[in-house]
């Protein structure tokens, strides 16, 4: 018995973990997104949690975005890498629900964490080509979307967001 709460105990500081790194990714973005001039930013979670696909919707240049946000540790809990951030199950439906319900465009923003830096990438859905994950070493090499952050430090403790 006492295994199973503590095993219940620990899913349970993952789920929040994991909770608190998206919602932590979120801030980001909007940093980010204020820093490179985008307006009218609103994050959805604001009104309604877990909207399907979309995160934030913006405006710059008269382009509406409509973002789901993906923040993840640059480091698998093996130490490798992690180089693909999914989107989720029936991510290409629900973005397309998106656009016609908010009238704009689905984007993804990908934030990389470590330890003290972090990146920011941003690109279209379409740009993936209907993959199901946005590939970071393309992000990174320039191949798909653009750097909006690169390799900036970041001033809190980490400690609680690596993976374990």
């Amino acid at each position: 018995m006492k295994d199973i709460n503590r095993e219940t105990i620990i899913n349970q500081k993952e789920a929040l973990r994991k909770k608190s790194l998206g919602e932590l990714g979120e801030l980001f973005a909007i940093k980010t997104l204020v820093d490179n001039k985008f307006d009218g930013i609103r994050n959805l979670n604001d009104d309604r949690m877990n909207e399907a696909y979309a995160d934030i919707i913006c405006v710059k240049d008269n382009i509406k975005y409509i973002i789901s946000v993906k923040a993840r540790n640059k480091y698998q809990i093996n130490g490798m890498v992690n180089n693909r951030y999914n989107l989720g199950s029936n991510a290409y439906i629900k973005a397309k629900n998106a656009e016609r319900k908010y009238g704009g465009i689905a984007y993804w923003m990908a934030i990389q964490f470590d330890i003290h830096q972090y990146s920011v990438f941003f690109g279209s859905l379409e740009s993936l080509n209907s993959s199901k994950a946005i590939p970071i070493n393309k992000c990174e090499s320039g191949e798909i979307g653009e750097i909006l952050v690169d390799k900036k430090r970041h001033y809190f403790d980490f400690e609680f967001y690596k993976n374990k």
